[in-house]
């Protein structure tokens, strides 16, 4: 009697089904296809540059490039939410603009940081229920709506402080605090934005409005369908735009000791846009991830402050940040599988 020999298919039968799962494809399957991609191009990079340069890995270096990332750094996470949700927000930079000089006009005015901050916050609040109205009650594309808006808070901004900076919160011991007060160790501008991503990754991942956030941006028909007030969550989305921008225009406020029309603010748009993309969130909406876009605006940061360091010419550093939104896109676009534009069928 000849003895029982296993089949092909049984020789290749996955690791996964014989029980023999490798211990790094755990790993890689806990993190994720795009964060194991984004975390070893970070360190690739971080190896470059500290190659380059011994005083890269420095603590105060890297402390620098923390607190440098924080205000880029919001903005990209709460344009993940809005491009998840299927939408884009270009005006995110003119309204940390405008709320950082509404903050410093209000607290010079009152003499209290605490009725600055609300004053900000209230205007972002304000100029996101604008957006929303506008794109919801005039049926405007997103990204015209708020390429608009971008121009008019611009605009309001310049107004009210005449063009120049306003106020000095340079001696207010909430504002010194936010610019340079530290916490176990760790500037408060990072905690800030780690407190932010950890509010925005809980709302994403373990609630029914995120989930509802993504089946928008996913599927807005069947979202409809399915019960889900799309209007407002548009208008709640760019609400919570609005105060993350005011956020950060209160740092803009804190790290500059005067409320900034436009120096500060002026192109934080395309860098929000870059680390939502480089984070892996599409386009088109429904999908994205608050953890890869903190990985990629670390990466973002790693790269300026490594460019900088080697006395690259910030033109060139431009050049590099425009250059990685059109890799991110191209890599979105190649992955989807859809016919590229000017491709025969």
């Amino acid at each position: 009697m000849s003895t029982p020999t296993r089949t092909e298919s049984e020789e290749r039968a996955p690791a996964a089904e014989t029980g023999h799962v490798s211990p790094v494809r755990r790993v890689l399957t806990a993190i994720g296809v795009q964060n194991s991609s984004l975390l070893l191009t970070l360190i690739a990079l971080v190896i470059l540059m500290s190659s380059l340069n011994e005083n890269f890995l420095r603590t105060n270096n890297l402390l620098l490039i923390g607190s440098a990332i924080t205000i880029m750094g919001l903005l990209s996470l709460v344009q993940t939410l809005v491009i998840i949700l299927g939408a884009l927000d270009i005006s995110v930079g003119s309204m940390a603009g405008l709320a950082s000089v509404v903050s410093a006009m209000v607290f010079t005015s009152t003499g209290s940081s605490a009725v600055g901050t609300l004053a900000a916050i209230g205007v972002g609040v304000v100029c996101g229920l604008v957006n929303g109205m506008i794109i919801i009650f005039g049926r405007v594309n997103p990204v015209v709506a708020t390429l608009a808006m971008l121009a008019t808070y611009k605009g309001i901004a310049q107004v009210v402080s005449d063009g120049k900076a306003q106020g000095y919160t340079g001696a207010d011991d909430l504002f010194i605090f936010l610019a340079k007060g530290s916490i176990a160790g760790l500037p408060t501008l990072v905690w800030v934005f780690l407190l932010v991503a950890a509010v925005l990754h809980f709302l994403l991942r373990y609630t029914d409005i995120g989930r509802n956030i993504y089946a928008i941006g996913g599927n807005d028909t069947a979202a409809r369908l399915a019960g889900i007030n799309i209007n407002r969550y548009i208008i709640g989305v760019y609400a919570l735009v609005g105060v993350v921008a005011a956020i950060a225009g209160l740092l803009i406020t804190a790290r500059t000791g005067s409320g900034q029309p436009t120096s500060g603010s002026e192109g934080l748009e395309l860098l929000a846009v870059t680390g939502a993309a480089l984070g892996g969130t599409m386009l088109k909406g429904g999908k994205g991830s608050i953890i890869s876009t903190v990985l990629a605006v670390i990466i973002l940061g790693v790269l300026n402050n490594g460019m900088s360091g080697l006395g690259v010419n910030p033109f060139w550093q431009n050049m590099a940040t425009g250059s990685l939104l059109v890799v991110a896109v191209v890599l979105q676009q190649v992955r989807s599988g859809e016919r590229r534009v000017g491709l025969p069928v």
